[in-house]
């Protein structure tokens, strides 16, 4: 007669496996950077009827737009009205690319407040600059430089990619100079939303693109913008570019 597994023993040995397996490091699940932080739990975001309402698809615009999958995105860089007080004047664009966020400054202690994903241009610049003009699923044109970087990438847009769901400037974009002088920085959409809150290889200040269509709407050319940068690469990285870009070129 073939012995019985003892009860008390197996239910030991499930309830160390349970343990075991609620401690095991998140860092483990993929690969992360960065120190570990506790884990926390909180509402799954899309219980939220009012994010999901905002973040919802956009048939009605020239390239319909799908909803945005804000599932898994922490709530915190989703768009929403916050304190913040600043000396800045109510109607000025604040960009911390330290924190990862965007507020549109507000009376009364008040912004509206914006998740965003920092590329390195973004990240090797701060100062201050005016949303010299605005375009609406802008067409992009990698310049010179870009094109000498990461031929096998850039070289067939040498002509300019059209405006799209796939184009990297998003839905919208706001062209940020200081005079005359096109600091090349931009403010724009983004085809990869899971970027949001994250520093990114490439690119400058990018928004969900429910956000920059919101954004858009919401601020005028001439608006100042101060980017806050408390970590900078380096100096301000203006690329050449030959000539004057028309208007719906990056």
């Amino acid at each position: 007669m073939s012995a019985q597994p003892d009860a008390s023993a197996t239910c030991s040995r499930r309830r160390f496996l349970t343990m075991a397996s609620a401690f095991v490091p998140v860092g483990l699940a993929g690969c992360v950077t960065g120190p570990q932080q506790p884990f926390e739990a909180r509402a799954p975001v899309h219980q939220n009827a009012a994010f999901l309402s905002m973040y919802d698809e956009r048939p009605d615009e020239r390239h319909p737009l799908p909803a945005t999958d804000i599932d898994e995105v922490d709530q915190r860089f989703l768009r929403q009205e916050v304190d913040y007080r600043t000396p800045e004047r109510p109607g000025t664009i604040v960009v911390d690319t330290s924190a990862r966020f965007l507020y549109l400054v507000r009376e009364n202690g008040r912004a509206i407040r914006y998740g965003i994903g920092v590329g390195k241009q973004g990240m090797s610049w701060r100062g201050r600059a005016t949303v010299a003009r605005k375009a609406e699923w802008p067409r992009w044109t990698p310049t010179a430089a870009m094109i000498a970087r990461e031929p096998a990438r850039n070289a067939r847009w040498a002509g300019g990619m059209a405006g799209g769901i796939e184009n990297p400037l998003g839905a919208r974009a706001l062209y940020l100079y200081q005079g005359s002088q096109d600091t090349l920085y931009r403010i724009h959409g983004t085809s990869e939303p899971w970027s949001i809150g994250k520093a990114v290889s490439s690119g400058c200040i990018r928004l969900f693109n429910q956000d920059i269509i919101d954004l858009h709407s919401r601020v005028p050319t001439g608006t100042p913008v101060v980017v806050l940068n408390r970590n900078p690469i380096g100096e301000p990285e203006l690329e050449e570019t030959d000539a004057p870009l028309p208007p719906d070129d990056i």
